[in-house]
């Protein structure tokens, strides 16, 4: 990308306001896993020039990789989603006690509500935990300053600073005021530091001394820092707030008295207790976890919380203004009568045949995290857990080795290509080497789906469309000691379930690789397919393409007239259509249909 105007106001959603504050701080490495709703940012940045962008197996490997290019002397930033910090925490944790050379910044993105999440945490009790800076910015346009800010923070305080987000400043857009990029005071180089760097026992006690005077440096820089500031107002009432619920208290209450924070650990105190001693009453705003109510109580300082603010999702307007009052005040949008839309895999999904013959096996399902979660839905009703990323395998072996023998043929493990690189394969190891005979069913359609179609390892390509090297998942799962690895076409159910059928049953690991690509792949899509539709007078109305789910297929009832016309039978009830706009061609329909009621139709000319 050609260099943009260097100084201009322009509309940005929040995670392209982070991107464009990275790069204006100079930026050299940056890295992440994809997860909502912290995906867009590492696509955005890698449209930008002089910066090395990649998708890493998982977040762990993301920190680890920018923490090495800050020991090296460049700026570097990683990104992920909350629960993503969970598998990054390793690295973060004694990455706050070597500190950094370049200004290292982790961007995380909280998801209150878990709009796209199997839990709703709140990180801000990672910063806490692990003892490092965090800054927490309004909307779209701190987003950028607190970006460009946090690596030069990093650099003065040598340690590693987060940025939060959560989903809703993550995707709204705002004006963002673009600034001129700059280059890092720091020389990039080989720098050696062992006592710094190398955590065994008697550098990390010196260390963590050392660690004790940064942070105390950070809480005389917090108490000055001009985004943690008092505006005045009514002084009946105060709020201390941060994040997006400042901008939900200023419109519910734009004439109270509000502390704003822009750094939410450490907290500026002598601010805090300045702001106490100015009004008459202090409620706390926060998303879910009392995290700031919980300090301002330690401090010896009464106020409110959690005992108004709801704890569990996403706050809005119209929650704070009633919470606060008591009493709902209709203001807000009242939600529209619309009919229900059930999420549900696309039309031509391979993983839908997957789970069909999984649903007929009457498995227990092992499950991840992934589009393919939708096999949870009925009627393939086909997944019985998900808990993380790479679970399916360990929670499938665990029941074995509760179970013994009797598991055999009742328990399958399955998981994406990618969620297996992220972090399947050690599971996979874990069966091998302490023999078991779990079966592991790699979900392989050559795309991470569910979170925008972005390359990964399998795939062969990098984040900018570049050849690179592809795994070949058949071969490493061979060398990690798996002798039975058999590759299947989803689509083919009955040669999916014949495989199935013998690898469930086999008394030692087994791995089946159900690959066919996404629907959704340009490719894919430009791919000419034939299309699928119904005999009428040939359906039985048996319904058992109907249990496919797939959206194209859809139930007809039949009126007296209509069953007379057909020449049906009195019983029949109605026949199946399927919708040649909604269709991709998979023929997975016909593989069920047991009358030959569905054939290839012909394409207009």
């Amino acid at each position: 990308m050609a260099e943009k105007t260097m100084t201009e106001t322009i509309l940005l959603s929040g995670n392209e306001a982070i991107a464009r504050g990275a790069w204006e701080a100079g930026v050299r490495v940056a890295s992440g896993y994809p997860g909502t709703p912290s995906t867009e940012i590492l696509e955005n940045l890698s449209s930008y020039e002089g910066v090395y962008t990649e998708w890493a197996p998982n977040e762990k490997v993301s920190l680890e990789v920018v923490l090495g290019a800050s020991f090296a002397g460049a700026r570097a930033m990683a990104t992920m989603k909350h629960v993503g910090l969970n598998v990054a925490a390793d690295p973060l944790f004694t990455a706050a006690y070597t500190g950094v050379r370049g200004g290292l910044v982790i961007i995380e993105a909280d998801d209150p509500t878990m709009h796209s999440s199997q839990n709703e945490q709140d990180n801000r009790n990672y910063a806490y935990a692990a003892k490092v800076p965090m800054l927490e910015p309004s909307d779209a346009n701190e987003a950028k300053a607190f970006t460009r800010l946090a690596f030069g923070l990093s650099e003065e305080m040598d340690i590693p600073v987060i940025l939060r987000t959560t989903t809703r400043l993550s995707h709204v857009k705002g004006m963002v005021e673009t600034e001129a990029p700059e280059e890092s005071p720091v020389e990039r180089g080989i720098v050696k530091s062992p006592e710094k760097l190398v955590m065994l026992p008697a550098n990390a006690r010196k260390r963590r001394v050392d660690l004790k005077k940064r942070l105390a440096k950070l809480v005389e820089f917090s108490e000055s820092f001009e985004n943690n500031r008092i505006e005045w107002g009514d002084r009946k009432r105060g709020f201390i707030t941060s994040g997006v619920p400042y901008l939900y208290v200023k419109e519910a209450f734009p004439e109270a008295s509000a502390l704003k924070l822009g750094m939410i650990h450490p907290l500026p105190e002598k601010l805090i207790r300045e702001f106490a001693a100015g009004v008459d009453e202090i409620i706390v705003v926060e998303e879910l976890d009392p995290f700031i109510e919980l300090r301002v109580k330690a401090m010896g300082i009464p106020c409110r919380g959690k005992d108004l603010i709801p704890e569990i999702g996403e706050l809005n307007t119209e929650i704070v203004r009633s919470a606060v009052t008591g009493v709902p005040t209709g203001k807000g949008a009242s939600p529209l009568e619309i009919p229900l839309r059930p999420p549900n895999m696309c039309a031509g999904c391979p993983h839908r045949g997957l789970f069909y013959v999984l649903n007929k096996l009457k498995v227990f399902v092992a499950g991840d995290i992934g589009c393919y979660t939708l096999g949870f839905l009925p009627p393939l009703s086909a997944m019985d857990t998900c808990v993380c990323m790479g679970a399916s395998i360990g929670t499938a072996f665990g029941m074995e080795k509760a179970l013994g023998k009797d598991a055999l043929g009742k328990v399958v493990a399955v998981l994406g290509d990618s969620t297996f690189i992220h972090s399947g394969i050690t599971g996979l190891i874990d069966v091998v080497y302490n023999k078991g005979f779990t079966t592991v069913i790699i979900l392989d359609n050559r795309i991470t789906g569910m979170t925008g179609h972005q390359p990964n390892p399998a795939t062969g390509k990098t984040i900018r469309d570049e050849d690179t090297v592809e795994i070949d998942l058949k071969a490493l799962c061979k060398a990690i000691g798996v002798k039975h690895v058999k590759k299947v076409n989803p689509h083919d159910i009955p040669a999916t379930m014949k495989v199935l059928k013998r690898e469930i049953n086999r008394p030692e690991p087994s791995v089946v690789i159900a690959q066919f690509p996404c629907v959704l792949i340009p490719e894919e899509r430009a791919r000419k397919k034939a299309l699928y539709q119904v005999i009428t007078e040939k359906c039985t109305g048996c319904r058992s393409c109907l249990k496919l789910g797939c959206p194209a297929i859809e139930w007809v009832k039949l009126t007296d007239a209509e069953r007379q016309r057909l020449g049906l039978k009195e019983k029949q009830k109605g026949y199946s259509h399927i919708d040649p706009m909604v269709c991709n061609g998979c023929a997975q329909c016909i593989k069920v249909c047991k009358f030959g009621a569905i054939e290839e139709m012909e394409r207009a000319p």
